[in-house]
């Protein structure tokens, strides 16, 4: 059970709503957080979450034998940290992408790109006891974000974690290095701090350290603290 919760740094949360990005005015609270003391009910997670969250699809890109998803293949890894840098066991970790078009799986994406048949695009693990997850998958492609000044989104990933604690659930999205999108994206630009911002982009492995097949990136995902992953939509 988490004993403390310290406050957020300043500058790691993003500035919300983004200005042009609709989705930010609808999910952002009007008025001020109302602020309590945290209960047992949030400084405990729900009892064998594993259980009702099933994990183990940590392979996106090869769905069967012989049907694989189209795009570069890749590998994203990482630990997810509490606040004091260690490992968290056992914690849900969910992702979800566009398909190397750019296009999700999702009844609300409309957009004119093509659906890949042997991309679903999300998946679900569990940390190890070092806190260590991991995920074979592709690339996502970049999107136009349907605005009247329209913005191109990044390839990026979406992740959710469910820590030890309710308080400790994270949602958050994983850039890629030297993409020239990063710098134009309203919301990788919404986090003020610059280190912050930086944590949002994942390392690149050495290719001689993975092999052939796929590249690799390391994301290290840090639930609480100063060094926080920010909370991205």
């Amino acid at each position: 059970m988490a004993e403390r919760f310290d406050p957020w740094p300043e500058g790691i949360q993003p500035h919300v709503p983004i200005a042009g990005y609709p989705n930010t005015f609808s999910h952002t609270p009007s008025a001020p957080l109302i602020h309590r003391p945290a209960t047992r009910t949030e400084r405990a997670a729900p009892a064998r979450l594993s259980q009702k969250l099933l994990c183990g699809d940590d392979n996106l890109a090869v769905i069967a034998p012989g049907r694989i998803a189209q795009g570069q293949l890749i590998h994203i890894s990482g630990r997810v940290l509490d606040e004091d840098g260690r490992g968290v066991p056992h914690a849900v970790v969910e992702l979800w992408q566009a398909n190397a078009g750019g296009r999700y799986r999702h009844p609300i994406d409309t957009r004119d790109a093509p659906l890949d048949p042997d991309f679903i695009g999300n998946g679900r693990v569990l940390t190890d006891a070092a806190g260590r997850y991991g995920f074979f998958t592709i690339r996502p492609g970049a999107y136009p974000v349907p605005v009247p000044q329209t913005w191109w989104r990044p390839p990026h990933v979406h992740f959710s974690v469910l820590g030890p604690a309710s308080l400790s659930r994270l949602v958050t999205q994983m850039y890629f290095p030297g993409d020239p999108l990063n710098a134009l994206d309203r919301i990788l630009q919404s986090v003020p701090d610059p280190a912050a911002r930086a944590r949002l982009v994942a390392a690149m492995v050495p290719p001689v350290e993975v092999g052939l097949g796929w590249l690799a990136y390391r994301f290290d995902i840090g639930l609480r603290g100063r060094a926080a992953t920010p909370e991205l939509p």
